[in-house]
């Protein structure tokens, strides 16, 4: 058991618990699980009856492409089809809902689009303006995502409304929708008016010059549809200011911020214990970002400013992916610091965006843990502040990899012990897989990204591969300058490695920002991306990856300086053989899904609400413990 004796974690079915007594009103929790859907919207304009090439028309070619997409979509993902140009040989008003959103049938999706004859104009504009109206709002203040699938094979000739004006008036209204556009065989002028409509809302162009390319890009679309991170939390509302901020106590929330806005929280501190605090903003994946948009998370105190800051750059410009920042207000060792106090304190969120990036509204998914003091009499082991075996030379598992399917986020995180994994992954996606690792323990990975296939172009395109590994409580660790977790991708093989420095209670008392948040065990993160400029690239819808994960030295019982190792636990070894990791790993559908609290070491509540229209609660209420500062003083203290 990571942590030992020390920790514990409990799960069990709570009654719903009561919103933070100073939260504005607000549904008692969300996610979005089950709350996201598509609508795809097919050109059946006049143009679309021409020979593709092929010796088909791009219509026939659309079929088989759609009739692909149905057969990969998750059973019940709820699903619609909007046709334009279909019903007469001239007209703006022409587009039709042919199939509403709803529980997915592949047949009858599969026969309406076969039903579908190429005859008319192409409104785009007002297509995209019905099709919003198409996707259900979630139930219950759940947030999802909710998109649209523009697949077109020329720009609109109606005027008004403008689709890219629609699409911008669209992209900044609520929460969670994008708009994706499909150029099939366009010219110039389509090409740009599809990129600006994806652009401003909150989607990505994709292109595609032949029907392969077609099917190819509609698989990815639709797939990252699907796959959206999965949110859980309360929801809470933060405030434009500190006065009148809700009051949160231990656990997890969920948010919304818009560009330029500051989002406060209060939290009443003591003089003991360690605070907590991260914040994931989750934009639309691939949607427009440049690379100095920020997140920033800060503890303030009234009238002393702020205690620390952390602020989180997406560093590239492909696309939007997850982003998480985090920060902690650790009492010094002789509490004679002003934010050592007990009292008021305020948790703030900030983001930062340069014109031109996307505009949207993002889901902000909160978590706030409290540690408190060690136990009297513990005397904590020296921190571990060098990475030692388990730096860029470390040697990992080797052998053949299993099949594994990383989780949409945190909340899902697929479990992995040590081994080597396989899986897929697609243009602007990020999976997420979750790495137990206990006091005396570190972690370290590499991923490699496939040697795929490439389509034919005329000039070069490089992508990114990138992977961040995160504590427990998600602080996200930057490598120390031992580790870069980001190399150029042009579908040759490409690798990164991660890792982390080993768990140590005293770590927090470190200055590294790759040190001082290790200092906890359980559940450590790692998360995958494949930059958006991928789509250009590969000829696959998908690529492939290998992990290579290893979680090197003993694990002990507990934080203390003479805690005896974990009996019957391996350690310190990085091969692929069979050990409790690898075991449950790689076979438990359990694995699949977490609370994404960071695992042992952590108590995690999970509550669920009573009545048939209550939404599920999810509260993560964390107590890893940290030391009182009598027993501070008793340590032993230095680098390993």
């Amino acid at each position: 058991m990571i942590g030992g004796a020390l920790f514990a974690l409990v799960a069990g079915a709570l009654p719903a618990l009561a919103g933070p007594p100073d939260a504005v009103a607000a549904p008692a929790a969300a996610g979005s699980g089950g709350n996201s859907s598509l609508v795809m919207v097919l050109d059946s304009s006049g143009s679309m009856g021409d020979d593709d090439g092929t010796g088909r028309t791009r219509m026939e070619s659309a079929r088989a492409a759609v009739s692909t997409v149905v057969d990969g979509l998750p059973d019940g993902y709820p699903t619609g089809l909007r046709v334009y140009g279909a019903d007469r040989p001239h007209g703006c008003t022409d587009t039709r809902l042919v199939r509403p959103v709803q529980k997915l049938d592949r047949d009858a999706v599969k026969r309406a689009v076969e039903a579908v004859r190429p005859r008319g104009d192409t409104p785009i504009g007002l297509s995209l303006r019905k099709a919003a109206q198409d996707l259900p709002e979630p139930a219950g203040g759940a947030i999802g995502t909710r998109t649209i699938l523009l697949i077109s094979d020329g720009e609109d000739n109606c005027g008004a409304p403008q689709p890219c004006e629609v699409a911008e008036q669209l992209g900044k209204e609520g929460v969670g929708l994008r708009i994706d556009t499909v150029g099939f065989q366009v010219g110039a002028a389509a090409r740009e008016q599809l990129e600006c409509v994806a652009h401003a809302g909150n989607g990505r162009y994709y292109d595609a010059p032949d029907a392969e390319a077609l099917a190819r890009q509609l698989q990815r679309a639709a797939q990252l549809s699907a796959d959206g991170y999965r949110l859980k939390g309360r929801r809470v509302a933060g405030t434009a200011t500190a006065d009148r901020a809700p009051v949160l106590t231990p656990g997890q929330y969920l948010d919304t911020i818009g560009p330029g806005e500051k989002r406060y929280y209060a939290v009443d501190l003591d003089d003991a214990s360690t605070a907590d605090f991260a914040a994931t903003a989750v934009p639309q994946p691939g949607a427009a970002a440049d690379t100095f948009d920020a997140l920033t998370t800060r503890i303030e105190r009234s009238d002393d400013g702020y205690c620390e800051s952390n602020t989180e750059h997406f560093f590239q410009k492909e696309g939007a992916t997850p982003l998480t920042a985090a920060v902690a207000r650790i009492p010094s060792e002789d509490g004679s610091r002003t934010c050592d106090r007990a009292g008021r304190y305020w948790l703030v969120v900030e983001r930062e965006s340069k014109k031109g990036s996307d505009a949207a509204r993002w889901p902000l998914e909160l978590v706030y843990g409290a540690e408190e003091p060690l136990p009297e009499g513990v005397t904590p082991g020296q921190s571990e502040a060098e990475y030692g075996e388990g730096g860029k030379n470390a040697v990992l598992p080797t052998g053949d990899p299993r099949d594994v399917r990383g989780g949409t986020g945190f909340n899902d995180a697929r479990e992995l012990g040590r081994g080597v994994w396989r899986d897929r992954i697609l243009p602007s996606q990020t999976l997420w897989y979750k790495v137990p690792a206990g006091w005396g323990q570190q972690v370290v990975y590499d991923v490699e990204f496939a040697n795929e296939p490439t389509v034919d172009r005329t000039d070069t395109t490089y992508s990114y591969g990138a992977s961040r590994l995160y504590t427990p409580a998600r602080f996200p660790l930057g490598g120390g300058g031992e580790f870069d977790g980001r190399t150029l991708y042009d579908g040759r093989p490409a690798a990164v490695r991660m890792g982390g420095v080993p768990v140590a209670w005293t770590n927090r008392y470190e200055s590294r920002s790759d040190v001082q948040p290790v200092h906890a065990g359980g559940d450590f993160y790692i998360s995958v991306t494949l930059g958006a400029h991928a789509a250009e690239i590969a000829e696959n819808p998908e690529i492939g990856v290998v992990l290579r994960v290893a979680v090197l030295g003993e694990e002990r019982t507990g934080p203390g300086h003479d805690a005896p190792a974990v009996a019957g636990k391996p350690g310190g070894s990085g091969d692929g053989e069979k050990g409790a990791g690898a075991d449950k790993a790689g076979d438990s559908a359990a694995a699949a899904d977490s609370d994404g609290a960071g695992g042992a070491g952590w108590a995690v509540v999970a509550a669920a609400g009573a009545g048939a229209a209550a939404m599920a609660v999810v509260l993560a209420v964390f107590v890893y413990v940290r030391g009182r500062r009598a027993a501070a003083a008793r340590m032993t203290r230095g680098s390993a």
